[in-house]
């Protein structure tokens, strides 16, 4: 008889931290809180020091901040660091996902065409094989209907455009492209099959890259961007009319 898998600390530190985590972010728990340990603790059926641990997180995300006399208390939400995948991930996962995903949308128009731009000029021979292969991935993923194996590729796209781009600080946004398009996958919010349009579009914006044009490169990767924020908005209007 197979054993029952002992669940170890980190599993319930995850757990914990993933549940209190969109807690807050949904605004069940609202900013002003005054989170007890004690609460927690029984709340959750976890050690102290589980607790703990969770509060540590958050507080490192600037989701909580411990204040003198009072406790550990949840801070505005302007104070949030919004960049951090996690607090994206639960965004997402609540009733300001399409309010997150424009956000994160503008952010990407703002920021990827100018990658793939400067990508052009400084890509290297490995980093163009990673482009092409990527967008290969996508194209025959994207044709069998296999929307997990397209967005392992795609996200890989997205990593080596960004890394290309050799600027340290668009190659540190790749967390958060990577949560924007693993959203979109878990939220239903990708056609069934993805558009042949934004498939070629990858593959074109890999070879203006490879062929050092940068005008092509990021002509390219604002019709991805545009695309994609037209695919939302399209499926989500469905999504509201059924």
């Amino acid at each position: 008889m197979q054993g029952v898998r002992k669940i170890s600390t980190a599993d319930l530190h995850e757990s914990v931290l993933n549940q209190l985590g969109e807690l807050i972010v949904f605004g069940t728990i609202p900013p002003g809180s005054v989170l007890r340990i004690e609460e927690l603790e029984r709340r959750f059926s976890v050690s102290r020091s589980v607790i703990r641990e969770a509060i540590r997180t958050l507080a490192s995300m600037n989701v909580v901040a411990a204040k003198r006399r009072v406790g550990v208390t949840v801070v505005d939400r302007a104070a949030w660091n919004v960049f951090d995948p996690r607090i994206i991930r639960w965004r997402l996962a609540g009733a300001d996902r399409l309010v997150q995903l424009q956000s994160l949308s503008e952010l990407r128009c703002g920021v990827e065409p100018v990658a793939a731009e400067l990508a052009a000029g400084r890509a290297t021979p490995e980093q163009e094989t990673a482009l092409l292969t990527a967008a290969a991935g996508m194209s025959a993923t994207g044709r069998a209907g296999d929307l997990d194996g397209y967005l392992v590729h795609d996200i890989d796209f997205h990593r080596a455009l960004l890394a290309a781009s050799g600027n340290e600080m668009f190659a540190s946004l790749i967390d958060v492209v990577a949560e924007v398009l693993s959203g979109r996958t878990r939220h239903h919010l990708m056609p069934h099959h993805p558009e042949e349009a934004a498939i070629r579009l990858h593959i074109e914006v890999a070879h203006a890259i490879q062929l050092r044009d940068p005008i092509r490169a990021r002509v390219a990767m604002t019709e991805i961007l545009t695309e994609a924020i037209e695919a939302v908005v399209k499926i989500a209007s469905e999504y509201e009319e059924e």
